[in-house]
């Protein structure tokens, strides 16, 4: 990657043009043209770093229920319970943290499905000693952007503002169904990628456009951009920053993490007693010096004494959820409990 492309991601993480011809939009942004464009994201595309470019949405105004999961598996276990968890189709990151809690996912489930119930489908694996849900109790934040571009960093400081969500309830209809079974797709990169869109859900395309700023204002569409592969692009250590916050103070911490910039997620979430830390913030940094560094410099401004920085030492799976798709879950093979 070249510094021009590197522009171009930080752009289409931070807004994607809904026009008819976006590529051309982007392109008059850079003094460049539309082949450019195109041509340099297929092959970002190619070489992994542009994972998808899509709409992305709200789990939870969907309707549906999703909890972070914390799992202490025995030594030896641990790959093959990761990857007997990864088949179930709302697990979406599942990764290894350097921690007694060593397994760490996310599991979503549709309308009417009970997440307890799909999570004790589980318990038949051999080597799990623990296991704690940890669900979303107070969302201050979503919404990751990776900085790219390394002479352009912001200040470690609360700046940004909270984007502002009309409060109106959503059921999905069929037809809402259809277009978020549609808009998840990844978006084929030519000339004018919405009217096959369109097309394919009947409508014109001043009507989807009508439609995903619709969703865009309730909530229900987060926004549409470029998800990268952080990975690839060298943002190695992700940290999830848990804070053990004094009751009191846990909204107006919240709030204040969810507005650095640096910070792409940030929720409260249950304590146990084996577990006392209730609000999680994640950082995205290219080396764990990088990352200690900024939670330091995040904690002087909040005040919060008793902090963790758990790392992620393994990425056993990370996608998306598929909306609406009719996915059954069963384990590769029933392993009775050891």
């Amino acid at each position: 990657m070249d510094e021009s492309d590197k522009e171009l991601l930080n752009e289409i993480q931070w807004t994607f043009p809904l026009v008819t011809r976006p590529f051309d939009a982007i392109a008059k942004k850079f003094n460049t043209t539309p082949e450019f464009i195109k041509e340099r994201l297929n092959h970002l595309k190619e070489i992994g770093v542009l994972r998808q470019l899509s709409a992305i949405f709200d789990t939870r105004k969907l309707g549906y229920t999703s909890s972070l999961v914390a799992m202490e598996i025995e030594d030896g276990k641990l790959e093959y319970v990761a990857s007997q968890i990864n088949h179930h189709p709302g697990v979406s990151h599942n990764y290894e943290r350097d921690h007694q809690f060593n397994l760490w996912f996310t599991l979503a489930v549709p309308p009417g499905t009970d997440l307890k119930d799909e999570l004790d489908k589980f318990n038949v694996l051999p080597g799990i000693k623990k296991v704690r849900m940890l669900p979303t109790l107070q969302l201050f934040k979503i919404g990751v952007k990776l900085d790219m571009v390394d002479d352009k960093k912001h200040e470690i400081a609360p700046t940004e503002e909270k984007k502002e969500i009309k409060n109106i309830k959503f059921d999905p209809n069929e037809e809402d169904k259809n277009f978020i079974r549609e808009l998840q797709k990844d978006m084929e990169i030519i000339d004018e990628p919405f009217v096959k869109t369109a097309k394919n859900l009947g409508i014109t395309e001043e009507e989807l456009f009508e439609k995903m700023k619709y969703y865009e204002e309730i909530g229900v569409m987060r926004r549409f951009a470029a998800i990268l592969r952080h990975r690839q692009v060298g943002f190695t250590a992700n940290g999830m920053i848990v804070w053990k916050v004094p009751e009191d103070r846990i909204s107006k911490v919240g709030e204040t993490l969810g507005s650095f910039p640096q910070v792409s997620h940030c929720y409260e979430r249950p304590t146990y007693p084996d577990w006392p830390y209730n609000v999680f913030s994640m950082i995205h940094c290219k080396t764990h010096d990088e990352a200690n560094e900024m939670a330091k410099t995040i904690q002087d401004q909040i005040h919060v004494d008793d902090y963790k920085i758990l790392f992620s030492s393994r990425e056993f799976k990370k996608t998306r959820v598929e909306y609406f798709v009719e996915n059954s879950f069963s384990l590769e093979e029933k392993v009775p409990a050891s």
